[in-house]
Parts: C-alpha cells; sequence; structure tokens
C-alpha cells in the first residue's frame, strides 16, 4: 500500500463507516473495536495524563480553551475533537500544530490490514491514531473530545485526571435516547473511578444523575454552575461562550486542586488566544464586516437557542441566512429558532447524509421567503451579492455548511 496523503485520506473515507458521512449506521454500540486497536498498537492510551469533555454543545469549544491553557503554562499538550472542518488531521494536534502528513500515512499503511479485518469505524480509526501520534510525541497531558455520547464513545478507554460535561440536550435522539435523561446517563458514562468530574450546566432533576453516577464512582463532582470567576478576555464569541469558560476555570480550578501547576498569566493567555494558539474555528466567528458575515456550527435546539439569542443581540438592517441540514435533523423545529421576517437562502451540504433541496421545499413554510441553491458557495455568493452594507449574514445549520463557506 505506497499511497500519498490525499490517498491516504480518501482510503479512510472509502473504506470505513463513517458517521458523518453516512449517520447511525457507522456508530459502533461496544468499545471491543477500539480495545483491540488499542491492544494492536501497544495501548498508546496509557502514555500520558488526559481531561476528557463530553457534552452536547460546548466540548468543542471547552476541549480547545482547556488545551490554550495547559500549552500557555509550558504543558505539551494533545487536542483530540470532532468533526474536522477543512483537513483530516484537525482531529489531531499537539501544542495546536496538526499532525504530519507522514504520520497519517505510515499510520494507515502499517495497519490498514489489521483496520480492515476489524471492521473499524472511521472514528474507531482516528482515535486509535491520535493516541498513537500523543504516545510518539511524549505529551504530558491530552484533551479527549468524545464523538457521540460518552458510556460508548471510542474515546472512553482512557481513565483520566478530569472529566468534564458540558451541557445536556436533545441531539442524536436515535442512538443516545430519547430524553434528556437517558442523554444525561450516556454522557455520564465518562464519570471514572475515584476522577473528578465537572458538570457544565444541569437542571435539577439531571444532576442527581450525575451526583449518582459519581457516588458509584466515588469521584468528587463540581457544578460550575455554583462557582464565580473574575471576567477573562476571550477570543471566542458569542454570548454563549461565558458558559463554556465557567466550566473550563472550574476545570482548571479542579487540576490545581489536584496538584497541577497552572498560574493566572497562563489562564489569562489561553483563553485570550484560543483561537491562535489551537486553531479553533466555525465558533461565532466572523469571516467579514459590511456586511457582517458569521458562521456557526451550532445544529441541535440547545445549540441554537444560544444562536438565536445572539443574532437578537447583533445590530442590522437586515437579515440573510444561509442555511443547509443533514438528513436527520427536526428542520421545522430548527427554523423555529430563526425570524420569520430574514431572507432565507437554503443549500445542500456536500456529503452524503445532506438534506436535499426537493425535500427541503417540501418541509420549509411557505411564509418564509426562501430561495433555493444547490451548493453552500452559491448560496453564500447571492447574499452577498443581495446583502447591504448594514445587512447580517448568518451561516449554519450544519457544520458541513460551515466548513464550506470557511474556504
Amino acid at each position: 500500500m505506497n499511497l500519498n496523503y490525499e490517498e491516504t485520506v480518501e482510503w479512510l473515507y472509502s473504506k470505513l463507516p463513517m458517521f458523518q458521512r453516512t449517520g447511525s449506521s457507522a456508530y459502533k454500540k461496544d468499545l471491543g473495536n477500539i480495545r483491540a486497536l488499542m491492544e494492536h498498537l501497544g495501548n498508546p492510551h496509557r502514555d500520558f495524563k488526559t481531561i476528557h469533555v463530553a457534552g452536547t454543545n460546548g466540548k468543542g469549544s471547552c476541549s480547545h480553551m482547556l488545551a490554550s491553557i495547559l500549552q500557555e503554562y509550558g504543558y505539551k499538550t494533545g487536542l483530540t475533537t470532532s468533526p474536522h472542518l477543512k483537513d483530516f488531521r484537525e482531529r489531531v494536534r499537539v501544542n495546536g500544530e496538526i499532525c504530519p502528513e507522514s504520520f497519517v500515512i505510515k499510520f494507515v499503511k502499517e495497519n490498514a490490514n489489521f483496520i480492515e479485518e476489524l471492521n473499524a469505524s472511521f472514528f474507531e480509526v482516528s482515535v486509535a491514531m491520535a493516541f498513537a501520534y500523543f504516545s510518539k510525541e511524549k505529551l504530558d497531558i491530552a484533551i479527549i473530545e468524545t464523538g457521540l455520547g460518552g458510556r460508548l464513545d471510542s474515546t472512553n478507554i482512557i481513565h483520566p485526571d478530569l472529566s468534564l460535561i458540558t451541557n445536556i440536550g436533545l441531539d442524536h435522539t436515535e442512538i443516545l435516547g430519547k430524553t434528556l435523561a437517558e442523554i444525561a446517563k450516556e454522557k455520564a458514562g465518562i464519570i471514572k473511578p475515584n476522577s473528578p468530574v465537572v458538570i457544565g450546566e444541569a437542571e435539577d432533576d439531571l444532576k442527581q444523575i450525575f451526583i449518582e453516577k459519581a457516588k458509584e464512582t466515588q469521584s468528587e463532582i463540581y457544578f460550575a454552575q455554583n462557582f464565580e470567576f473574575p471576567e477573562y478576555e476571550s477570543d471566542l464569541k458569542g454570548t454563549y461562550q461565558l458558559k463554556n469558560k465557567r466550566s473550563v476555570l472550574t476545570g482548571i480550578q479542579v487540576l490545581k486542586e489536584k496538584g497541577f501547576q497552572i498560574n493566572e498569566k497562563a489562564i489569562k493567555n489561553g483563553l485570550k488566544n484560543t483561537i491562535s494558539n489551537t486553531g479553533l474555528r466555525g465558533r461565532w466567528e466572523v469571516l467579514q464586516e459590511n456586511p457582517l458575515v458569521v458562521a456557526d456550527t451550532a445544529h441541535n435546539p440547545h445549540g441554537l437557542s444560544e444562536v438565536k439569542k445572539q443574532i437578537e443581540q447583533t445590530p442590522y438592517e437586515k437579515l440573510h441566512l444561509v442555511l443547509g441540514f443533514v438528513n436527520d435533523k427536526d428542520v421545522i423545529s430548527i427554523l423555529e429558532y430563526f425570524p420569520v421576517n430574514a431572507q432565507y437562502y437554503f443549500s445542500e451540504p456536500d456529503v452524503p447524509r445532506k438534506l436535499k433541496i426537493e425535500d427541503l421545499k417540501m418541509i420549509v413554510p411557505e411564509n418564509l421567503n426562501a430561495n433555493y441553491y444547490p451548493t453552500v458557495k452559491g448560496a453564500l455568493q447571492d447574499a452577498l451579492k443581495k446583502a447591504q452594507s448594514k445587512d447580517f449574514i448568518y451561516v449554519g445549520g450544519s457544520t458541513f455548511v460551515v466548513a464550506e463557506a470557511i474556504d
């Protein structure tokens, strides 16, 4: 097997089941494959300290903020998150730098036969690759973001120094459960024996689920809602980041209590420089001014309720919404978060799971002023053409729409 980087990534896409592209059929409901992969690779996940981050929304932002703060203090810090926006290697970073193409090529070449025999998923392989790279790089610590859920997520073979669960909302209900309580139980699966856990935000009935799990595992539990911190400047925009920041600061406080050296300067600079330190994109990201263009990856009710508040706080003369969706989302519910009097530009993200224009036309209420486009680029270009300098263009509905818009 002699492939270049592009061919290697194409092999991963074409050979392995991938949730982002094909949906729940790619989801493996046990940890057998990832355990087999770890055994095959010599259990690299045991070679470094870890922080495990789960939650319906905000886990990517929290993971990047934590990594940025630890990097600022001088820890050699790994970060694995998903999905990627532009390049597969965004999933595997050390001190903000994506792993080299040569490592991806070598990893796939050396392990392709085993991966195929195992029928491993795309996500299982990307997690295994991240752990192998982190072991090779001799990290001090790695931030590990779950892909989906917690209990049965491929990342859930680590025994972290800290677990962080950001929040609980309705998403991936066909896999994680139809109620918030069921989803909370799945996320609580990352809480490990004698390892502290921070809960970002939760209603009282859900808090009880986490308290019971923590009691069972003899884990100290901290609710970020009970903590107050001084204001820190952050390069992550969007008022919803205030909750994420509080979760992160609670986590940092717990780490310090556990003996981690992290000073005020590292916290301040880490929050101020998260984007430049870690490469995070697509979180209320301003793509241009005059007209203002913002892209955000929020795609479920919990995340979109925060986006709705943010749009309401943004001054503009006319609102233009460039939206696209995958085919397992409740579009009617999603559209309720956006104002009726906006100009809508519906498009198809370039993935197999896309919700097609012909299907969208059957769903979209007739009272919306809507145009339809075969591509995200075409929709955004038309919005830019029609918008005046004081208008506001919002791009979202799906991670894949944002990925195409920020090219």
